[in-house]
């Protein structure tokens, strides 16, 4: 692994808020926060309800954005932002791999019906680092 995918992939590998945005069936961009990991490969999943907004506009238009890495300014050194393509998945073996006990609070198990893992696949990646004004780039070869 890349000196720069390992610090990307540190930055991005323990569950954390990140913010997801998708396009809107009327073409405007939609921002939200999701709880998110990356695996050593840099492919980002989180989870949601099969009924909410984002699971459409992912279909309709699966490029999305992310950011993530910064839950306070004090302690702000690496932030990621990531362009990638994203899936809805309902696989057995990516919701039981995805599931964590605090997802209790939303869905029965990880067989809930309404239940469904999100897949993003980035093409471009940029880490940002606190001092410095232009981010490195990782691009999928």
């Amino acid at each position: 692994m890349s000196d720069l995918k390992q610090r990307i992939y540190d930055a991005a590998k323990e569950m954390q808020l990140i913010n997801v945005a998708t396009i809107t069936e009327d073409g405007k961009p939609w921002v939200r926060y999701v709880m998110g990991k990356t695996d050593n490969d840099l492919v980002m999943r989180f989870c949601t309800h099969m009924s909410s907004r984002k699971v459409p506009q992912i279909r309709k238009n699966p490029n999305v954005h992310i950011s993530l890495g910064v839950s306070s300014l004090e302690t702000a050194r690496n932030w990621v932002q990531v362009q990638g393509t994203a899936e809805v998945s309902t696989d057995k073996a990516e919701r039981d791999a995805f599931w964590f006990d605090e997802l209790n609070n939303y869905f029965s198990g990880p067989d809930d019906p309404d239940y469904c893992v999100v897949i993003i696949r980035p093409s471009r990646i940029e880490l940002g680092t606190m001092g410095n004004t232009t981010p490195e780039v990782w691009e999928r070869k």
